[in-house]
C-alpha cells in the first residue's frame, strides 16, 4: 500500500467556503500513548499542543509533565465536546490517533469491536464545528489496516464483502464538509527515526491549500540519494538506539547464577531457537558480520560496520524487545570470565589481555523472521515493546596473539569451572543445527569438529574466530523511546503529579505512541505558518 492514494479535492460552492488562516488559531491532539504526536509538533512547531486529550490517565500524566503549558482533558474522547474543546477559538490544527489495535494484523483471528473501530468518527464531529473555529487542516494516523475499515459479521470479525466501505463513507463525509482528503503510508525510518515502523497519514484540509507530503529526509546507505548526500543515512539500532555499556547476560547461566543477575534463565526453548537463527544468519554464515571491538581506546563509543576500519566501542521481561549485547569477554580461565564494557578491562598479562571482537544482531521474537543487523532501523515498536532481543556473540582469535585459542582441526582444550562457556556454545550449535543429518545428544562426546562453520567458527578478516559466548538482554524503556525518536530529555518513569511509572506502563505507551520524527516532518510540511518566529524546522531536528 506504500505510495500515493487519494481522492479528488471537493468543488468550491457557497456553501462550503474555504476558512481563512488567523493568528489566534490553536492546536487541538487527540494522541496516543506517550505522546509522540506532541513531540512532534514541538520539533516542527516549537510549540506544544494547546489542548490534549487521551482517556488513559498514566499517558496523560506523562504528556502533562513533557508538555506543562497543554490543557490536558483525561476522560473519552467522546465526553470532551469539540466545542468545549475549541471554546470559541479557532482551530488550526488538529490530530488524531484512534486507537488502532481493532484494525491491525497484530490483532491476529481476535474478534474486533465496533465502538474502538469507530473512533475516527470524533474527526467528522470537529469538522462539523461552525466554520470559523473548525479544524482548517486535520491529520488522523493509524496503521494502513484502517483502510480496510468496514462492517463486522456478527462474530466480531471484519466482513471481506464490505471490506473498505466505511473508511470511504468517512472520506466521502469530510468531502462533503468541504475537506480536500488525501493519504499516504509511510515509515518513519524515512524521516529520522530509527525504527522502520510503518503508519497510513490521512490529511484534510478546508482551507484552499494544497496538501504536501514531505519528502524523505533519510535513506538506505546503498541509495544513490545517499551516495549523492542528498539524503542523510537511516538512523540504526547500534548507533542510535542501544546503549552498550548494559550488561548482557549470558543466555547459559545456571538457574542460580541467574537469579543472582534477576534474569531468566533458562530460557525457552523458542527463544534458543530464534537465538541460533540469527546466529547462524548474522554470524555464521554472514559474509561480513557486525563486528564490535571490546577495547577502550580514543573516546569513540559508537558501533562500526565490518567494512569500516576497527575503532573502539567502548526485560518478562519487561517488553518483549531484547538485544544481544556486547561485553568484554577474556579467554583465560578466571573468577569472572566477562566484564561490562563500561568496566575497566582485565589485567593485560604476556599473552595480552585475552579480549576479542562481539557481533551483535536483533533476534525477532513474534514471527517467523529470523531478526535482523544492528546498524539498520529497529522494526515496529508495539505496546507490549517490541518483540525482539538483542543478542551478541564474543569471538576468541584461534591463533596468534591469543594463546588460549587453538587451530579448529586440533582436539578442544580442558574445560575448567573457571572458563567460558564453549563447550555450551557447540551442544548449543549442535543442538540447533539441523543440516544434513548431524544433529546428536547434547549429553553424549561431541562429533569431530571440523574446519567448518559448524561448530561456531567464524572468519574475521580471514582470520578465524570461534564463538565462546552468547549473551542476551531485553531492551530498555529508555532505547524503545530513542527507536521510537523520542529525545533522551523526554521524561518516561514518572509523571506531572510524581507518580512513578513500571517499565511494563513505560513499554506500552512508547509502543502505542507516534513516531516524532515522522508526525514532526508531516506537520511542519503542512503548517509551517503555525510556528514559533524562532523556529524553522530541519529534518536533522528529529535525529538529535
Amino acid at each position: 500500500m506504500d505510495g500515493l492514494l487519494f481522492e479528488l479535492p471537493p468543488t468550491r460552492s457557497r456553501r462550503t467556503p474555504f476558512r481563512e488562516a488567523s493568528n489566534d488559531e490553536i492546536i487541538v491532539v487527540g494522541f496516543a500513548g506517550g505522546g509522540g504526536t506532541c513531540e512532534g509538533i514541538k520539533m516542527a512547531l516549537g510549540r506544544s499542543p494547546d489542548e490534549a486529550l487521551n482517556h488513559n490517565e498514566d499517558a496523560v500524566s506523562m504528556h502533562a509533565v513533557n508538555h506543562p503549558d497543554t490543557r490536558h482533558w483525561c476522560q473519552n474522547i467522546w465526553q470532551a465536546e469539540p466545542a468545549l474543546v475549541a471554546d470559541g477559538r479557532p482551530i488550526g490544527f488538529a490530530w488524531f490517533s484512534p486507537d488502532c489495535t481493532h484494525f491491525s494484523k497484530a490483532k491476529g483471528g481476535v474478534p474486533r469491536k465496533k465502538h474502538i473501530r469507530d473512533l475516527a468518527w470524533i474527526v467528522v464531529a470537529y469538522a462539523k464545528l461552525p466554520k470559523r473555529i473548525r479544524p482548517r487542516v486535520i491529520m488522523v494516523e493509524n496503521v494502513e489496516e484502517f483502510l480496510t475499515w468496514g462492517p463486522l459479521r456478527d462474530d466480531g470479525h471484519p466482513d471481506a464483502d464490505q471490506k473498505g466501505e466505511t473508511f470511504r463513507a468517512w472520506v466521502a463525509e469530510l468531502r462533503r464538509l468541504g475537506y480536500r482528503v488525501e493519504w499516504r503510508v509511510s515509515r518513519a525510518s524515512q524521516y529520522g527515526a530509527p525504527t522502520i515502523r510503518k503508519r497510513l497519514a490521512v490529511i484534510a484540509r478546508c482551507d484552499g491549500r494544497p496538501i504536501i507530503w514531505p519528502e524523505p529526509s533519510h535513506g538506505a546507505p546503498d541509495d544513490p540519494e545517499v551516495l549523492a548526500g542528498r539524503l542523510q543515512p537511516y538512523r540504526t539500532a547500534a548507533n542510535d538506539v542501544i546503549d552498550w555499556s548494559i550488561p548482557c547476560p549470558s543466555i547459559f547461566l545456571t538457574k542460580e547464577e541467574a537469579r543472582v543477575l534477576r534474569v531468566k534463565r533458562p530460557l525457552e526453548a523458542n527463544t534458543m531457537r530464534r537465538i541460533f537463527a540469527g546466529l547462524k544468519r548474522y554470524v555464521i554464515d554472514h559474509a561480513k558480520p557486525f563486528i564490535i571491538p571490546v577495547t577502550h581506546h580514543g573516546g569513540d563509543s559508537r558501533a562500526h560496520a565490518i567494512n569500516e576500519p576497527l575503532r573502539t566501542v567502548t526485560t518478562a521481561n519487561g517488553g518483549e524487545f531484547a538485544v544481544v549485547a556486547p561485553y568484554l569477554a577474556t579467554m583465560r580461565n578466571a573468577e569472572k570470565p566477562f566484564n561490562g564494557a563500561d568496566q575497566p578491562t582485565h589485567t593485560v598479562t604476556a599473552a595480552g589481555a585475552g579480549l576479542t571482537l562481539v557481533v551483535p544482531w536483533m533476534v525477532q521474537q513474534n514471527t517467523g523472521v529470523v531478526g535482523h543487523h544492528v546498524d539498520g532501523p529497529t522494526s515496529t515498536i508495539l505496546n507490549t515493546g517490541s518483540h525482539q532481543m538483542l543478542a551478541a556473540a564474543s569471538l576468541m582469535k584461534l591463533y596468534g596473539t591469543c594463546r588460549d585459542g587453538l587451530h579448529p582441526d586440533q582436539p578442544m582444550p580442558t574445560v575448567t569451572a573457571g572458563g567460558g562457556h564453549v563447550a555450551e556454545i557447540r551442544a548449543f550449535l549442535t543442538k540447533y543445527y539441523g543440516e544434513g543429518g548431524q544433529d546428536q545428544d547434547c549429553r553424549g562426546p561431541l562429533h569431530t569438529i571440523p574446519t567448518k562453520a559448524r561448530f561456531g567458527l567464524v572468519t574475521v578478516h580471514g582470520d578465524p574466530y570461534q564463538i565462546v559466548d552468547i549473551g542476551m538482554r531485553m531492551l530498555t524503556p529508555r532505547e524503545l523511546f530513542r527507536a521510537q525518536g523520542f529525545p533522551n530529555s523526554y521524561i518516561i518513569d514518572c509523571g506531572h503529579d510524581g507518580r512513578s511509572f513500571s517499565k511494563a506502563a513505560q513499554i506500552g505507551m512508547c509502543g502505542n505512541s507516534v513516531s516524532p520524527p515522522w508526525a514532526a516532518a508531516h506537520i511542519a510540511a503542512n503548517v509551517p505558518e503555525m510556528a514559533r518566529a524562532d523556529t524553522a524546522f530541519l529534518p536533522t531536528q528529529a535525529a538529535e
